[in-house]
Parts: C-alpha cells; structure tokens; sequence
C-alpha cells in the first residue's frame, strides 16, 4: 500500500509538472517576490493541492496549466485551459500562511454559512474558498459582474480567467477608465444588486479589485462579502462606499454623498 501511494504521487507529480508551463511574465498584477518558478511550485502545491488538481484534470475541469498570474500572501492564481480551450483562472490558497488566520477571522465569524467550523489554518483556508465560491455563485445570480465560478475543492478555486490569452484585464487601480461616470454608476448598480439580490456586502470595493474588461466594470476577489445579518456589515458597506468615492471624485466624477449612496444601495437612510 505505501508502495502504491507513492507511485501515485510520483505520477500525479510528473504529470503536473509536464502539464505546467512558465509562461512570460507579462501580467502587470504578477509579483516578483519569489527567486524561481520551481519554488513557487513546490511551495504552492503539497501533497494534499496536487492530488485536488491531478482530480480536476481527471474529471475534464482542467485541462491546461500555464503559470502565474497573480501571486501574494494569500494566494496565487494560475492560468489554464479547460477541453473546450475557455481560459481558466486557478486560485490555490496557501495552506501554509499564517496571516489568513490574523485576518479571515472577522469576516468568517458572524457568517451563518460557516458556523462550528474548526480554527485551525487549513480549516479555515478552505472554508475560505468555499466562501468565494459561494459568494461569486450569488453575485452571478443577482447579475452582478464577477468571474464566473467553476469549481472549488478544498483550497483550489476554479473561475472564469478575465482577460485573453493568459493576459489579465487590468484593473482600475492599473488603468483608470475612459468613462468614469458610467463606470460608477454601474458599480452602484452592481452594490445595489449584491446588498438587495445577494444579500451580500462585498467589504473590500476598491479601485484594486475592480477590472474593467470591454468597457464593463467586473468586480473580482470577493472571499471576503458577508451577509447582511454580519454584526460588520453595515460599517463594510459604508467602506467600501466611500472608497468609491474617493477614487472617482479624484477622476472628475460628481459623487453623492455617502448618505445618498447607502440610500441607493440599501433602499433605506442611515442606520
């Protein structure tokens, strides 16, 4: 039996590591804070990360790995394929990281979709992804723009990539838009349908984790959106409504008040 399992590995291994190819860095998100893309790999994927892809290769979900993307703390996202050649964003979140654990707590604790779960690291890094998973599914219902989710397993995240031929849509921190009013209004748009649709508050709205992908806003990194039943739910959504208007009265844009704003978005004044 121990023979068997390291066969698997050794196999699951090479096969991982004849399907991921380094592509050139030319993503303006990627960050250069590793010495080799080797490293990145063995540090990203342990033995538990590479049997939940090799499982995702056997079942069609993926059928290309191409390299990084985005890198950070918390995660990197790979680029990849499926059979139909549709573009693949692949988040691993890094079970290893210890600044999950300092910061996720506050947005888990007081979700009702995620009550009794267990407080150690990789428990609660794969509640994580589940949590995105799940967050990005009701976004897409209520019509809010988000990447498109696919599958997750444990701290893998499948999603629809943004962008074209591995090349990621910038971001509005990146590129800052040609019609910043529209842009705007359609964010509010998009609030409104998440806080009134979704249920939903994303917590963490910035000109960083915006894209703005064929004219169209598209709000991406949404693991952190709690329900609205969140004791931080009305002072995130406050948050991320004023981040909003600071970055768009600075491009010219005639921005309500926050007031005004949580009144758009919520249907009712100040609580």
């Amino acid at each position: 039996m121990p023979k068997r399992k390291s066969s698997i590995k050794e196999k699951t291994t090479k096969k991982l590591e004849h399907r991921l190819k380094v592509v050139e860095k030319r993503d303006r998100m990627l960050i250069k804070d590793f010495s080799s893309e080797r490293a990145v790999l063995e540090e990203v994927f342990d033995r538990s990360t590479l049997m939940v892809i090799y499982d995702f290769l056997n079942k069609g979900v993926i059928d290309e790995i191409h390299g990084v993307v985005k890198a950070g703390k918390e995660s990197r996202v790979y680029w990849g394929k499926d059979k139909q050649e549709n573009e693949l964003a692949i988040k691993i979140y890094l079970t290893v990281s210890s600044e999950f654990r300092k910061g996720m707590l506050k947005y888990i604790e007081g979700d009702p979709r995620f009550k009794g779960i267990r407080r150690d690291t990789r428990s609660l890094v794969f509640a994580w992804a589940q949590k995105e998973f799940r967050n990005l599914e009701q976004a897409t219902v209520a019509k809010v723009r988000v990447p498109k989710p696919i599958a997750v397993k444990k701290n893998v995240l499948i999603m629809e990539f943004i962008g074209k031929n591995g090349v990621s849509a910038p971001s509005m921190k990146e590129q800052l838009p040609k019609n910043p009013e529209k842009i705007y209004k359609t964010l509010l748009t998009y609030l409104k349908r998440l806080y009134c649709k979704a249920e939903l508050v994303h917590g963490d709205l910035s000109e960083y984790n915006v894209m703005i992908w064929k004219g169209r806003p598209i709000i991406f990194d949404v693991s952190q959106a709690v329900p609205l039943s969140h004791p931080l739910a009305d002072f995130l959504l406050h948050r991320d409504l004023t981040n909003m208007n600071r970055f768009f009265s600075k491009l010219g844009v005639k921005v309500p008040s926050i007031e005004e704003c949580y009144k758009r978005v919520t249907g009712h004044g100040k609580s």
